[in-house]
């Protein structure tokens, strides 16, 4: 008999994994394809290895800006993704250890739930039976493909999604996004680097979905005089071959040609075939009462005592991070030590080049609720300046009638190491005054949170 058997082996799975191992609980995690989950092998690190790669191409063409020639510099597309493969692989065999050294037990495989017992849970793999006292559900998500006539047809072969395109054999010349949101814009910036020719198809009015207006609207006008072809408020309606076919705002039917077609339109949670039917958990619906993910309160817990889950799986906040603190909150639950879920601090990231990073309230909430709106160009960072010749950026801060930091949102490298400060800022609850206090170490980029709030 386990304490706790852990059903999938990503972020929120291996974290609450070690944590559960490393506080004495003898634990059993399951994972059907390589420790990491999707983040690791088929999401966050490979696509940061390759953005990487691709900044300092960027850096390279134009060093001239910063006092460096490099003559003809080139891109080799099999050395960088063969370098992706490594990075994945030792960060995979990190974890291996991790597990190990915590004592938690790793078994490889499609686990599923068969059923309730008196004291636990009974969970099959394979040929084999286990038995644990709590469960925790960390089955993540999956790209969505939506009923697009032909879509699902060229899947895997022209079309593909953010699992194929990282296992691509030859650089595209030219490369059709469908959607804008976080993934498309990283795939559109890591090909435009290296001059294949991007087409992004969005069918909202704007790139990046929630995040901050202002600062979607400059990113995407960067990417634009980089030569990335943006067609927003346009419904894809077919794909036939190689051509994208849509229709643009004002009803027109056009069309978009790719060697390859990226669908990137979000992910759905991954709950089905895992035995959840057979213990009864109950799923979260949506308003057209539809199962979306598994429900959960605050402590992580489902609607069966002794059964959590954590990340993708509950649909609610797709992100890694998230993922990993949800797991530390059902593990602290399920260990006696009352601990709560909160959302109010959760990053976004863009890792393009430039980067952009937001938390908390946007701009528009902020109108919505008559607060305070502070902005500051990048340039005001010595730092920033010295490191970003030509480089455009924004740090924006949204304050509450108290004089809290409710929200910030920046654009500029690097800002993906900065938002960390406003983050514990609105974790904590610190007003503008309190923040003033803190001493930011010069010169840094992120000493523009403080020029800021000192508006």
């Amino acid at each position: 008999m386990y304490d706790l058997a852990i059903i999938g082996g990503g972020p929120g799975g291996y974290v609450a994994a070690g944590r559960a191992g490393a506080a004495g609980l003898k634990v059993v995690l399951f994972e059907k394809n390589e420790l990491g989950g999707v983040c690791l092998n088929e999401g966050c690190i490979p696509t940061k290895t390759l953005l990487y790669s691709a900044k300092v191409l960027d850096y390279a063409k134009h060093g001239d800006r910063y006092g460096i020639n490099v003559e003809s510099p080139s891109i080799d597309f099999g050395a960088v993704f063969k370098r992706k493969v490594k990075v994945v692989k030792k960060l995979v065999g990190g974890i291996k250890v991790q597990m190990r050294n915590a004592g938690v037990e790793v078994v490889q495989g499609q686990a599923v739930i068969t059923g309730k017992q008196a004291d636990g849970f009974a969970i099959s793999c394979g040929e084999n039976a286990y038995e644990a006292k709590n469960l925790l559900i960390c089955t993540g998500s999956e790209a969505a493909v939506p009923p697009i006539p032909g879509l699902k047809e060229g899947l895997g072969d022209v079309v593909v999604t953010n699992r194929e395109i990282l296992s691509l054999a030859e650089q595209p010349a030219e490369l059709v996004v469908i959607g804008g949101g976080v993934i498309g814009m990283e795939f559109a910036s890591f090909f435009n680097s290296i001059d294949t020719h991007v087409t992004v198809i969005e069918m909202l009015p704007k790139i990046l979905g929630p995040m901050d207006e202002e600062i979607s609207a400059m990113l995407q006008a960067q990417y634009a005089k980089k030569g990335v072809e943006f067609h927003l408020n346009c419904k894809v309606v077919a794909v036939e071959g190689n051509d994208v076919v849509y229709e643009d705002q004002e009803g027109n039917t056009c069309r978009a040609h790719g060697d390859k077609i990226l669908v990137s339109v979000g992910r759905r949670a991954s709950f089905q075939g895992i035995g959840l039917e057979n213990i009864g958990v109950e799923l979260a619906l949506n308003p057209a009462g539809r199962p979306y993910g598994i429900k959960v309160d605050e402590h992580m817990q489902t609607s069966v005592p002794g059964v959590y889950a954590a990340g993708d799986v509950t649909g609610f906040s797709m992100l890694a991070h998230t993922a990993s603190r949800e797991g530390e909150v059902a593990v602290n639950n399920i260990l006696g030590k009352a601990d709560t879920m909160s959302y109010k601090a959760i990053p976004g990231v863009v890792y393009t080049n430039p980067e952009v990073a937001g938390v908390g309230l946007t701009e528009a909430d902020a109108q919505k609720q008559d607060l305070k709106v502070v902005k500051l160009p990048m340039a005001f960072s010595g730092r920033f300046v010295a490191e970003n010749e030509r480089g455009e950026g924004l740090c924006k801060l949204i304050v509450g009638k108290d004089g809290k930091v409710l929200g910030a949102h920046m654009l500029g490298n690097p800002c993906s190491e900065i938002i960390p400060s406003a983050c514990i800022a609105i974790e904590k609850g610190l007003t503008v005054e309190e923040l003033k206090d803190v001493v930011f170490p010069h010169p840094t980029v992120s000493e523009i949170i403080k020029e800021t709030i000192n508006l």
